[in-house]
C-alpha cells in the first residue's frame, strides 16, 4: 500500500513538473534581452547599456550585451525639412507611376479601337482637320476683334483731339473688346501649340501602335524596313 501511493506521489510531482515546465521556459524566453548601444556625439563613439534621451533621434547601433552581435542599426530621425522632401518625393513618384499606369491603358484603348495603322492615322488626320478648322476660325474672330479695337479707339481719338471726354461706355466698351482681343489671342496660342504637337503624337503613337501590335521577338515593321 505505501508503494502505491509513493508511486502515486511521484506520479503527481511528475505531472505537476511537466505543466510548469513550459511556462518557465516561456517565461525565460520572454526575458527581454540586454542591449548595448553606440552612437556618436561631437565627433566622438560613445557606448552604453542604456539610451540617452537627447540620443534618441540620433543614429546608433544596438548589439546584444551577451554576444556583442548587431542587433539593429537605427538612421536618425529627419528634420522637417527632409520629411517635407521625402514626402514630396514620394508623391511625385507616385504621380509618375499614375501616369505610365495610364498611358499603359491609353495604348491597350488604342490597339483594341483601332484595327490598322491606317484606321489610327485616319483618326489622327480627322484630329488635325478639325485643329485647323478651329485655328482658321480663331484667326478670323481675332482679326474682327482687333479691327472693332482700333475702330473704338479711333472714335474715342477724335473725341480728345476735338476737346471732348471720352464717354464711359466707349470707355468700357475699348476695354472689354481689349480683354476679348487678348483672350482670343490666347486661345489661338494654345490651339497652334496643339497642332504643332499633333504630328509628333501621331509618330509617338503609331511606333506604340506597332510595338504592342508586333508578335515578342519580331522586329517592328520600321525596323524590318530599315534592314
Amino acid at each position: 500500500m505505501k508503494t502505491q501511493l509513493t508511486l502515486g506521489g511521484a506520479a503527481l510531482s511528475l505531472a505537476i513538473m511537466l505543466a510548469a515546465t513550459p511556462q518557465a521556459l516561456a517565461q525565460k524566453g520572454a526575458t527581454p534581452q540586454k542591449k548595448l548601444y553606440c552612437w556618436t556625439d561631437n565627433g566622438k563613439k560613445v557606448c552604453g547599456d542604456a539610451l540617452p534621451p537627447e540620443q534618441a533621434a540620433r543614429a546608433r547601433k544596438e548589439f546584444s550585451a551577451r554576444s556583442g552581435r548587431t542587433l539593429n542599426e537605427v538612421d536618425r530621425a529627419l528634420t522637417a525639412e527632409e520629411r517635407a522632401a521625402a514626402a514630396a518625393a514620394a508623391s511625385q513618384a507616385q504621380l509618375a507611376a499614375d501616369a505610365r499606369a495610364a498611358r499603359v491603358r491609353r495604348d491597350l484603348a488604342m490597339v483594341e479601337s483601332y484595327a490598322t495603322e491606317a484606321d489610327l492615322q485616319r483618326a489622327f488626320n480627322e484630329r488635325i482637320v478639325l485643329v485647323e478648322e478651329s485655328i482658321k476660325t480663331s484667326t478670323l474672330g481675332q482679326a474682327n476683334l482687333r479691327h472693332g479695337l482700333v475702330a473704338l479707339l479711333g472714335q474715342a481719338a477724335n473725341l480728345e483731339l476735338g476737346g471732348k471726354p471720352v464717354p464711359k461706355p466707349l470707355h468700357d466698351n475699348i476695354l472689354k473688346q481689349h480683354a476679348d482681343l487678348n483672350r482670343q489671342s490666347q486661345v489661338l496660342r494654345d490651339q497652334r501649340a496643339d497642332r504643332a504637337m499633333l504630328d509628333g503624337d501621331l509618330a509617338s503613337a503609331l511606333q506604340r501602335y506597332r510595338d504592342l501590335k508586333t508578335p515578342p521577338g519580331e522586329a517592328t515593321p520600321d525596323a524590318a524596313s530599315s534592314d
